[in-house]
């Protein structure tokens, strides 16, 4: 259990200094179960702590983890250098929270991708150790053949890689589109391999992370979620 006063309370969940926090609050702008709060020093239970602050309600959560739904056209950088911030699609709160990608995508890649302010948890899932698996869709620009397939099964020697490798899954969907899991997670990966292996990527997105799949969550592109306790589960 964790008790903390309510200006340090909104301070965490990314609303501003504790200043600004506390000027909130004076100007009553923060509700509890339907009732203003203007005392910045009331302490609260902040297990399952729901709040109202902007007409809206946050539930209290100690950290935050995120599926987005990336659209193309936008860097996984909270500095980009010539595409949008994917931070141009959360709430500033998150921004205030200093939520990190979990990893990158390419500006041209989309699909599923997470983000957290838990260093910890960012530290697991980047960690090569860890070995999340990785589904990406494919589009290639030469039609697939058996011996493509093959050689991604196989593996394909990439420049500046020790040893060959491997796809852990490799499928033909159609003509020109494959699904590939992976578990390394190196720099641009999919397209290195593909290239590698006599083929070109045209398109590209990740479905999956581990057991959780883009599809289940049903976010359009740009849309994003908050990943709870089953969810999160599913990345293990």
């Amino acid at each position: 259990m964790t008790k903390l006063s309510l200006d340090r309370i909104l301070q965490s969940q990314g609303f501003g200094t504790r200043n600004t926090c506390r000027q909130l609050i004076r100007q009553g702008e923060v509700s509890i179960d339907g009732v203003v709060m203007d005392d910045e020093r009331a302490v609260f239970d902040t297990a399952h702590l729901q709040f109202t602050l902007f007409d809206e309600v946050w539930l209290y959560r100690e950290h935050v983890y995120i599926a987005l739904n990336k659209p193309g056209g936008i860097e996984c950088s909270r500095r980009p250098s010539h595409h949008p911030s994917v931070m141009t699609l959360l709430p500033d709160v998150f921004r205030q929270r200093e939520v990190q990608a979990i990893g990158r995508l390419d500006h041209d890649t989309t699909g599923l991708l997470l983000l957290t302010d838990d260093g910890a948890f960012n530290h697991r899932m980047s960690s090569p150790k860890h070995h999340v698996p990785k589904r990406y869709l494919a589009t290639t620009a030469e039609p697939i053949t058996a011996e493509l397939i093959e050689a991604l099964l196989d593996g394909v020697q990439l420049h500046d890689e020790p040893a060959p490798l491997a796809a852990v899954e490799c499928v033909q969907v159609t003509g020109r589109q494959l699904e590939m899991v992976l578990a390394q997670g190196k720099y641009h990966q999919v397209k290195r391999m593909l290239a590698a292996a006599g083929n070109h990527c045209a398109a590209l997105q990740r479905i999956s992370i581990g057991d959780l799949r883009l599809e289940a969550l049903g976010l359009a592109e740009g849309e994003w979620c908050y990943l709870e306790e089953n969810q999160l589960a599913l990345l293990n």
